[in-house]
């Protein structure tokens, strides 16, 4: 988008994000990202007609029939004509993850120190960059999890970025699924980048498409919606002994997790929480 751009801003509960992003993107919405409460999209000026705000209000009065919500709050602006990808790529910075983990874009590199870890991770339109809780929570219940030699399996791979960790931590191999299109091409490039492409496999799929078998250890950085139906399955995963690390679930989701632990009769092995995420680590027997 190199011409003036309209910037939707909808406030909204931070687990509806995705119901709506799906909703807008038919809409002729290009970009998105979330800020605390806010999704904002984007959309070229020229799109931004008396037809697509009619569909616009026809999408969120969906919206919030279908989630038996009030209508959101919205704002509207016209942002000038601007090099966006400079702008964004100005917002992605080295984080530090855990106390050994730093993740950096390409842009921005790193020289590790002592044992540290340094991930490249150059994000594009994919989720793992570090900069959100839920996947530091990830890399924190992961790094002392790997062991030489084991085995892990990452079910909404996004960047990549925890199946490159924990081969880069010691694992000697790691597979990642994603069932996005970009985020499958993505994660390759972002395990080539790391060095790890000869140990690390990306499937474009869902979990049922990855291969039999087990592995000592099962990340699903997800959301409680899709992360809750699929428990049983990702439990079967685990190489008993092993751990299945979940995250993308709010503070306010806790008790229904706990009730769906008890139900597949999983031990809760560690809990981390940052602000409003939360990140189990389950123990399988």
């Amino acid at each position: 988008m190199s011409g003036p751009t309209i910037e939707l801003s909808v406030v909204l509960p931070p687990e509806s994000a995705d119901s709506l992003i799906g909703l807008l993107s038919v809409r002729g919405f290009e970009g998105f990202w979330e800020d605390g409460e806010t999704l904002r999209a984007y959309c070229t000026a020229e799109r931004w007609d008396d037809e697509t705000r009619a569909a616009v209000h026809e999408s969120l009065t969906a919206f919030a029939s279908g989630h038996e919500i009030p209508l959101p709050r919205v704002s509207i602006r016209l942002i000038p004509p601007q090099n966006w990808n400079a702008e964004w790529e100005a917002t992605i910075r080295p984080v530090s993850a855990t106390g050994r983990i730093v993740i950096a874009p390409s842009w921005h590199p790193v020289q590790p120190s002592g044992d540290q870890i340094v991930l490249t991770i150059d994000p594009k339109m994919s989720f793992g960059t570090g900069h959100h809780e839920t996947t530091r929570l990830m890399l924190q219940l992961l790094e002392p999890r790997v062991s030489p030699g084991c085995t892990l399996l990452d079910v909404g791979t996004g960047t990549g970025v925890l199946a490159i960790a924990a081969v880069k931590l010691g694992a000697a191999s790691a597979t990642g699924v994603d069932n996005d299109g970009w985020s499958f091409e993505n994660a390759r490039e972002n395990a080539e980048a790391n060095g790890v492409g000869g140990a690390v496999s990306f499937l474009l799929g869902e979990l049922a498409d990855v291969p039999p078998g087990r592995f000592d250890l099962v990340a699903a950085n997800i959301q409680r919606s899709v992360i809750e139906p699929l428990l049983a399955p990702l439990l079967d995963r685990v190489t008993p002994g092993g751990s299945l690390l979940l995250s993308g679930i709010l503070d306010t989701e806790r008790n229904a997790m706990m009730e769906a632990f008890n139900r597949q009769r999983a031990t809760l092995g560690e809990e981390r929480t940052e602000h409003e995420w939360i990140a189990f680590a389950l123990v399988v027997r």
